[in-house]
Protein backbone atom coordinates (compact mmCIF):
# COMPACT_ATOMS: atom_id res chain seq x y z
CA UNK A 1 0.00 0.00 0.00
CA UNK A 2 1.67 3.24 -1.10
CA UNK A 3 2.22 6.29 1.55
CA UNK A 4 -0.77 9.01 1.84
CA UNK A 5 0.22 11.82 -0.43
CA UNK A 6 1.86 14.91 1.02
CA UNK A 7 -1.28 17.14 1.56
CA UNK A 8 -1.06 20.90 3.54
CA UNK A 9 -4.62 21.21 5.22
CA UNK A 10 -5.63 24.58 5.93
CA UNK A 11 -8.25 25.27 8.82
CA UNK A 12 -10.01 28.29 8.68
CA UNK A 13 -13.29 30.06 9.22
CA UNK A 14 -13.07 32.69 6.84
CA UNK A 15 -13.31 31.67 3.05
CA UNK A 16 -11.04 34.22 1.76
CA UNK A 17 -7.88 33.04 3.75
CA UNK A 18 -8.83 29.23 2.55
CA UNK A 19 -9.18 30.09 -0.89
CA UNK A 20 -5.76 32.60 -0.96
CA UNK A 21 -3.82 30.13 0.96
CA UNK A 22 -5.01 27.22 -2.21
CA UNK A 23 -4.74 29.26 -4.44
CA UNK A 24 -0.87 30.16 -3.13
CA UNK A 25 -0.14 26.45 -2.36
CA UNK A 26 -1.51 24.89 -5.45
CA UNK A 27 0.83 27.12 -7.38
CA UNK A 28 3.87 25.58 -6.23
CA UNK A 29 2.48 22.03 -7.22
CA UNK A 30 1.04 20.69 -3.92
CA UNK A 31 -2.04 19.41 -2.73
CA UNK A 32 -4.63 21.47 -0.72
CA UNK A 33 -7.19 20.26 1.63
CA UNK A 34 -9.36 23.28 3.09
CA UNK A 35 -11.52 23.23 6.34
CA UNK A 36 -14.22 25.70 7.52
CA UNK A 37 -13.78 24.32 10.94
CA UNK A 38 -11.79 22.41 13.70
CA UNK A 39 -14.26 19.98 13.80
CA UNK A 40 -14.71 19.31 10.76
CA UNK A 41 -10.95 19.10 10.13
CA UNK A 42 -10.75 16.54 12.86
CA UNK A 43 -13.37 14.35 11.18
CA UNK A 44 -11.72 14.04 8.48
CA UNK A 45 -7.81 13.37 9.51
CA UNK A 46 -6.61 9.73 9.92
CA UNK A 47 -3.16 8.87 11.57
CA UNK A 48 -1.87 8.54 8.39
CA UNK A 49 -2.23 11.59 6.92
CA UNK A 50 1.27 13.31 5.61
CA UNK A 51 2.21 17.12 5.50
CA UNK A 52 1.30 19.60 7.55
CA UNK A 53 -1.28 21.72 8.63
CA UNK A 54 -2.21 25.56 9.14
CA UNK A 55 -4.69 26.58 11.62
CA UNK A 56 -6.02 29.85 12.48
CA UNK A 57 -5.82 30.24 16.42
CA UNK A 58 -9.51 32.05 16.92
CA UNK A 59 -12.56 30.31 15.49
CA UNK A 60 -16.23 29.47 16.41
CA UNK A 61 -16.69 26.31 18.21
CA UNK A 62 -12.96 24.41 19.27
CA UNK A 63 -10.14 27.17 18.56
CA UNK A 64 -6.55 26.28 17.03
CA UNK A 65 -5.25 25.40 20.68
CA UNK A 66 -7.82 23.10 21.63
CA UNK A 67 -7.52 21.46 17.35
CA UNK A 68 -3.72 21.50 18.50
CA UNK A 69 -4.26 19.10 21.58
CA UNK A 70 -7.13 17.07 20.12
CA UNK A 71 -4.62 16.12 17.19
CA UNK A 72 -2.03 14.97 19.95
CA UNK A 73 -4.36 12.91 21.81
CA UNK A 74 -5.00 11.16 18.69
CA UNK A 75 -1.84 10.50 17.82
CA UNK A 76 -1.78 12.30 14.85
CA UNK A 77 1.93 13.72 13.51
CA UNK A 78 1.10 17.01 11.23
CA UNK A 79 3.07 19.72 12.11
CA UNK A 80 1.39 22.65 13.04
CA UNK A 81 1.86 26.66 11.06
CA UNK A 82 -0.66 28.96 13.15
CA UNK A 83 -2.04 31.34 11.74
CA UNK A 84 -3.05 34.65 13.69
CA UNK A 85 -4.21 37.89 13.64
CA UNK A 86 -1.60 40.41 15.41
CA UNK A 87 -3.59 40.49 19.04
CA UNK A 88 -2.55 36.66 18.99
CA UNK A 89 1.00 36.50 19.16
CA UNK A 90 1.63 35.36 22.61
CA UNK A 91 -1.24 32.72 22.43
CA UNK A 92 0.77 31.75 19.11
CA UNK A 93 4.18 31.49 21.42
CA UNK A 94 2.51 29.39 23.98
CA UNK A 95 1.36 27.29 21.00
CA UNK A 96 5.04 26.97 19.69
CA UNK A 97 5.62 25.99 23.33
CA UNK A 98 3.28 23.11 22.67
CA UNK A 99 4.92 21.78 19.61
CA UNK A 100 3.63 24.06 16.60
CA UNK A 101 6.09 24.34 14.10
CA UNK A 102 5.64 27.98 13.13
CA UNK A 103 2.95 30.83 13.10
CA UNK A 104 2.09 33.43 10.73
CA UNK A 105 0.65 36.63 11.07
CA UNK A 106 -2.11 37.52 8.60
CA UNK A 107 -1.98 38.56 5.97
CA UNK A 108 0.76 36.55 5.08
CA UNK A 109 3.29 36.78 1.61
CA UNK A 110 3.64 33.85 -0.54
CA UNK A 111 7.19 33.89 -0.20
CA UNK A 112 7.01 33.08 3.58
CA UNK A 113 3.66 31.01 3.54
CA UNK A 114 6.00 28.58 1.55
CA UNK A 115 8.78 28.44 3.70
CA UNK A 116 6.79 27.58 6.58
CA UNK A 117 4.87 24.78 4.79
CA UNK A 118 8.04 23.53 3.04
CA UNK A 119 10.04 23.70 6.71
CA UNK A 120 7.07 22.06 8.12
CA UNK A 121 6.47 18.99 5.81
CA UNK A 122 10.48 17.94 5.97
CA UNK A 123 9.71 18.42 10.04
CA UNK A 124 6.45 15.77 9.53
CA UNK A 125 8.61 13.14 7.04
CA UNK A 126 11.39 13.34 10.18
CA UNK A 127 8.55 12.73 12.65
CA UNK A 128 6.91 9.86 9.99
CA UNK A 129 10.36 8.37 9.99
CA UNK A 130 10.98 8.62 13.58
CA UNK A 131 7.81 7.04 14.57
CA UNK A 132 8.09 4.16 12.27
CA UNK A 133 11.74 3.04 13.70
CA UNK A 134 9.71 3.08 16.94
CA UNK A 135 7.00 1.20 15.96
CA UNK A 136 9.32 -1.35 14.49
CA UNK A 137 11.43 -1.67 17.80
CA UNK A 138 8.25 -1.79 19.87
CA UNK A 139 6.79 -4.58 17.77
CA UNK A 140 10.37 -6.39 17.72
CA UNK A 141 10.24 -6.09 21.59
CA UNK A 142 6.81 -7.28 22.31
CA UNK A 143 7.74 -10.82 21.08
CA UNK A 144 10.62 -11.16 24.26
CA UNK A 145 9.60 -12.82 27.34
CA UNK A 146 9.69 -10.97 30.65
CA UNK A 147 12.68 -12.36 31.82
CA UNK A 148 14.04 -11.67 28.49
CA UNK A 149 13.40 -7.83 28.64
CA UNK A 150 15.15 -7.99 32.26
CA UNK A 151 18.18 -9.83 30.57
CA UNK A 152 17.99 -7.23 27.73
CA UNK A 153 17.74 -3.88 29.93
CA UNK A 154 20.74 -5.12 32.25
CA UNK A 155 23.05 -6.19 28.84
CA UNK A 156 22.95 -2.99 27.15
CA UNK A 157 24.09 -1.30 30.13
CA UNK A 158 27.28 -3.19 28.94
CA UNK A 159 26.89 -5.60 32.29
CA UNK A 160 28.31 -8.76 31.52
CA UNK A 161 27.37 -12.51 31.83
CA UNK A 162 28.26 -13.41 34.96
CA UNK A 163 27.20 -10.03 36.56
CA UNK A 164 23.60 -10.61 35.01
CA UNK A 165 23.57 -14.03 36.30
CA UNK A 166 24.31 -12.82 39.46
CA UNK A 167 21.65 -10.51 39.57
CA UNK A 168 18.99 -12.59 38.09
CA UNK A 169 19.75 -15.64 40.14
CA UNK A 170 20.33 -17.77 37.24
CA UNK A 171 23.06 -19.36 35.26
CA UNK A 172 25.59 -17.91 33.10
CA UNK A 173 24.85 -20.44 30.40
CA UNK A 174 21.03 -19.33 30.80
CA UNK A 175 21.84 -15.87 30.24
CA UNK A 176 23.57 -16.42 27.34
CA UNK A 177 20.67 -18.51 26.02
CA UNK A 178 18.98 -15.90 26.31
CA UNK A 179 20.85 -12.95 24.85
CA UNK A 180 21.10 -15.61 21.79
CA UNK A 181 17.12 -15.48 21.46
CA UNK A 182 16.99 -11.82 22.28
CA UNK A 183 19.42 -10.88 19.39
CA UNK A 184 17.27 -13.20 16.78
CA UNK A 185 13.96 -12.14 17.97
CA UNK A 186 14.93 -8.09 17.63
CA UNK A 187 17.04 -8.79 14.74
CA UNK A 188 19.78 -6.80 16.08
CA UNK A 189 22.89 -6.79 14.44
CA UNK A 190 25.13 -6.34 17.71
CA UNK A 191 24.88 -5.06 21.34
CA UNK A 192 25.16 -1.55 19.89
CA UNK A 193 21.92 -2.10 17.47
CA UNK A 194 20.05 -3.88 20.31
CA UNK A 195 20.47 -0.94 22.67
CA UNK A 196 19.40 1.27 19.97
CA UNK A 197 16.16 -0.63 19.48
CA UNK A 198 15.99 -1.04 23.68
CA UNK A 199 16.00 2.48 23.66
CA UNK A 200 13.49 3.38 21.17
CA UNK A 201 11.83 0.74 22.85
CA UNK A 202 11.21 2.01 26.12
CA UNK A 203 13.24 -0.78 28.05
CA UNK A 204 15.87 0.39 30.33
CA UNK A 205 17.24 -0.75 33.66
Amino acid sequence: MSAPAITVFIVDDDPAVRDSLTLMIEQEDIAVEAFESAETFLAACRTECRGCAIIDIRMPGMDGMQLQEALSERGILLPIIFLTGHGDIPMSVRAIKAGAVDFLTKPVTREKLMECVRAAIQAGERMFAQHAINQEAMSHLATLTEREREVMALAVTGRPNKEIARRLGISHRTVEIHKSNIMHKTGAANLLDLARIAQKGGVSQ
